[in-house]
């Protein structure tokens, strides 16, 4: 799961809990999405990276936010 977003980390490290939810959070954006383009894809995952930057681990509110940044409302 949280394979799928290190590749957009660039030199960041994070601890396993932060990296699981980041994981967890881009597969939720994922779905949320259903076919997104790569570059969608990118925005999300470097957005979810970002919000993990400043602390937030909850992987929901990392989605949510993630997917809000580019305008996609959620509930």
């Amino acid at each position: 799961m949280e394979a799928k977003i290190l590749p957009f980390r660039s030199d960041q490290s994070f601890d396993a809990e932060t990296t699981r939810a980041m994981g967890l959070a881009y597969d939720i954006a994922k779905v949320a999405l259903h076919d997104s383009p790569n570059l969608v894809d990118e925005v999300i995952a470097r957005r979810i990276i970002d919000l993990a930057s400043s602390g937030l681990k909850d992987p929901n509110q990392l989605a949510k936010r993630a997917l809000e940044a580019i305008g996609v409302e959620t509930t």
